[in-house]
């Protein structure tokens, strides 16, 4: 199919790398942001446009959940298939009579950092059986894990999705933002955040859980909590360690 990408942020430039990578062909990449659309017209040899939208067979809507509307009225062709790579909205928030569906790639996207397209789950709805057909062997063309789901079920993916990734980043995040404020080695907690990774591999989370809550360690938990000086802090360290003594009673 004739396809475009519309969007130029981690998302569209990831399914453009994979659709290069793997020989199939991208006829133009859409957007607003110029600058970012030229660079990634140039790593790819993608045509760009931030003006003219180019008819197509396959629109693949790749921006913000707070813009797929908006753009999703800027496709007039009645015969194209559109979908949205959002874990967390509708189809049908596509605005068109044209056919819609969803094409969910499962993964944290970051333009510096490389993937393996093959492990991404990709999720994929549409209108009808024939639409579903052709998004579930174009993405398998791309990865090795492909599936059919309906919204109900690709919302909570999303939301899992949050907990596991999101959630964990950030707790990632305010890690550092302790080891800074004494001057110590981020990379020291490398080797310790790689190996709880690699335990849930074998182990489900909640028999790889340690630390001083599951353990009922009241003496720790409150050294801690009186050497944490910052309130966000301190109220997160609070709530989870209460979510761990909770699920452990």
């Amino acid at each position: 199919m004739k396809t475009v990408i519309i969007g130029s942020g981690n998302v569209a430039y990831h399914l453009a790398k994979a659709f290069t990578q793997n020989n199939i062909k991208v006829h133009q990449i859409y957007g607003r942001n110029e600058i970012e659309l030229s660079k990634i017209s140039n790593e790819f040899n993608i045509p760009y446009s931030n003006e003219n939208l180019e008819d197509a067979e396959l629109y693949i809507i790749a921006v913000s959940d707070s813009a797929v509307e908006n753009i999703s009225e800027l496709i007039e062709n009645e015969n194209a298939l559109v979908a949205h790579t959002s874990g967390s909205l509708p189809k049908e928030i596509l605005k068109g009579h044209y056919r819609k569906a969803s094409f969910y790639p499962l993964q944290t996207f970051s333009k510096t950092k490389d993937l393996d397209y093959s492990k991404i789950p990709f999720f994929i709805e549409a209108d009808n059986q024939i639409d579903e057909k052709s998004l579930f062997e174009l993405a398998s063309i791309i990865s090795d894990n492909v599936e059919v789901s309906t919204y109900e079920k690709r919302k909570y993916i999303h939301l899992t999705a949050v907990f596991a990734c999101n959630f964990v980043n950030h707790l990632f995040a305010r890690a550092k933002e302790i080891s800074d404020s004494q001057d110590l080695d981020f990379n020291y907690f490398i080797p310790l955040i790689n190996e709880t990774v690699e335990k849930i591999h074998h182990l489900d989370p909640k028999f790889a859980q340690t630390g001083p809550a599951v353990r009922g360690d009241e003496r720790v938990l409150k050294l801690h909590e009186e050497l944490i000086k910052n309130d966000e802090q301190l109220h997160i360290y609070k709530t989870l360690n209460e979510s761990i003594k909770k699920m452990y009673q």
